[in-house]
């Protein structure tokens, strides 16, 4: 019997690949960056960004002053646009999310998120319309963990107080995040929705896992 539900959250509750995109090279253009000497600085500090060492004002104004380019203003505006790509993330969800999260709940089953994250997402996704859905959030921003590594699993096992054989891990198989769920003993199952071709996605079909095709094919399998 499925106890608890654990989602990831980009590319399985929301996408990043729709409009508006801003990644690195976006913000290296904004910043009047070539895109090779930017990410020389900001994939290097990937994981602390993602492990709470580093919030991205600190790698902006690093980066921006490396390269002899800071000002207020441009560090301001390119903070805003990657606020403002974040959020819209939560305004075109699937149109299935809402409703699956809502029959989780009236089922009486436990839905928890583990998502790595950087400073700004980890803000956005507290005050986002999906979060008071989830009765346990291992943010690894918050944690100073990241998947694939199972202490950030177990952790949200722990606050859900669900043994691992009860819960049922949702992802869109990046990281390795399903490989690790199903190693410590959760059923895993990819998320494919959002996928698609020819885009910067970072995973594609995992044919080794069950592939749910929509979001309330969640319902038929816990």
């Amino acid at each position: 019997m499925v106890k608890a539900v654990i989602f990831d959250m980009y590319e399985t509750l929301i996408t990043l690949c729709e409009k508006p995109i801003y990644f690195g090279t976006q913000i290296a253009f904004d910043a009047g960056i070539k895109e090779d000497k930017f990410q020389e600085i900001w994939r290097t500090a990937e994981v602390d960004r993602t492990i709470g060492k580093i919030t991205l004002e600190e790698i902006l104004e690093r980066i921006l002053k490396t390269n002899d380019c800071y000002s207020e203003t441009k560090m301001n505006l390119i903070i805003q646009k990657r606020i403002r790509s974040r959020e819209a993330a939560f305004e075109h969800l699937h149109k299935d999310i809402i409703p699956m999260l809502i029959e989780l709940k009236k089922r009486g089953v436990l839905i928890g998120l583990i998502s790595n994250c950087y400073s700004e997402e980890a803000t956005i996704i507290k005050k986002s319309i999906l979060y008071p859905y989830f009765d346990a959030v291992c943010l690894s921003f918050d944690e100073g963990l990241q998947k694939p590594d199972p202490s950030i699993f177990k952790k949200c096992l722990k606050k859900l107080n669900v043994q691992a054989r009860d819960c049922l891990y949702v992802g869109d198989g990046g990281s390795n995040e399903l490989e690790a769920a199903e190693m410590i003993g959760m059923k895993a199952v990819q998320a494919v929705w959002y996928l698609k071709d020819d885009t910067n996605q970072p995973a594609k079909r995992k044919n080794e896992f069950r592939q749910l095709e929509a979001p309330l094919d969640i319902l038929n399998i816990i």
